[in-house]
């Protein structure tokens, strides 16, 4: 079985494919990034939550959004799980996802495997909406190209610098208010963080959705919007615009990769093989 994992900035995710390449997780965790965690801590934590399941791990597919983890994930994957397949997906790695920005080592391995897993999911222009530590609101083309997108402050991190900046004002849980008009400062607080998050982001999906038409010859709009991340359940039940939630649509994606990667390695061996 595949193993995919996910390094964000606050939470890593983890899940079981099958090696069929279909089909939904097996298995999945969660647990809390730690920035300053050695290679060998992660894999104490990895496979102490696979359990019995760690002797079915066939191959790895892994990412970072966090660069001080990177060099310890990759330690990680080549000590822990060696003799195994592994992909981790940086800057220079093949995704077959064309970057048309102006620095595609800018973009962030998430962004790139989330608008494939996207594209992939719907064969045309769509909108990626990822609710995390930040907000991201990307565009892919028809042709699943990554287009660029908009980054905005996470509704927690937005929740937290209230609390921090403004003395009459504490931290509060994000869920849904009774209202919008807000009957008491928690209330008021969530109506704006959780209901302004939402607001943003139709405003931020109808914009990019008309730059996704302006770009292509035949002007078609996207034909999902797709939302992922930690606190999508949080927001998404607010939003006019989104079509679609895949609560693990990064994992997804790296499953695709990892999927392109090994076809491109048979194909250059099986060329090999045909030349001796």
């Amino acid at each position: 079985m595949l193993l995919c994992i996910d390094v964000g900035n606050t939470q890593t995710a983890l899940a079981l494919y099958p090696d069929d390449g279909g089909g939904p997780a097996v298995w999945d965790a969660r647990l809390r990034t730690e920035p300053r965690a050695t290679g060998d801590e992660m894999a104490l934590l990895v496979r102490g939550l696979l359990g019995a399941r760690t002797a079915d791990v066939g191959a790895v597919a892994a990412l970072s959004t966090v660069p001080a983890v990177m060099r310890e994930l990759r330690g990680m994957v080549t000590r822990h799980f060696a003799g195994l397949d592994h992909l981790l997906v940086e800057p220079g790695v093949r995704t077959g996802v064309p970057l048309l920005v102006d620095n595609p080592k800018e973009v962030g391995a998430d962004r790139v495997v989330q608008a494939l897993a996207a594209y992939e999911r719907h064969g045309g222009p769509c909108v990626v909406v990822v609710f995390g530590t930040s907000t991201t609101v990307d565009a892919v083309s028809a042709r699943g190209e990554f287009l660029g997108g908009a980054i905005a402050a996470g509704v927690a991190v937005s929740a937290e610098a209230l609390a921090v900046r403004a003395a009459a004002l504490r931290p509060v849980e994000l869920v849904v208010p009774r209202s919008v008009l807000g009957r008491n400062t928690v209330e008021s607080m969530q109506a704006g963080l959780v209901l302004g998050a939402a607001a943003q982001v139709d405003g931020l999906v109808a914009r990019v959705g008309r730059e996704i038409a302006a770009r292509d010859p035949e002007g078609r709009e996207p034909v999902a919007v797709v939302a992922s991340g930690g606190l999508a359940p949080v927001v998404v039940g607010e939003c006019a615009t989104v079509t679609e939630h895949v609560p693990d649509l990064t994992l997804l994606g790296l499953r695709s990769v990892h999927r392109r990667w090994r076809a491109r390695r048979d194909d250059r061996a099986t060329r090999r093989s045909a030349r001796a």
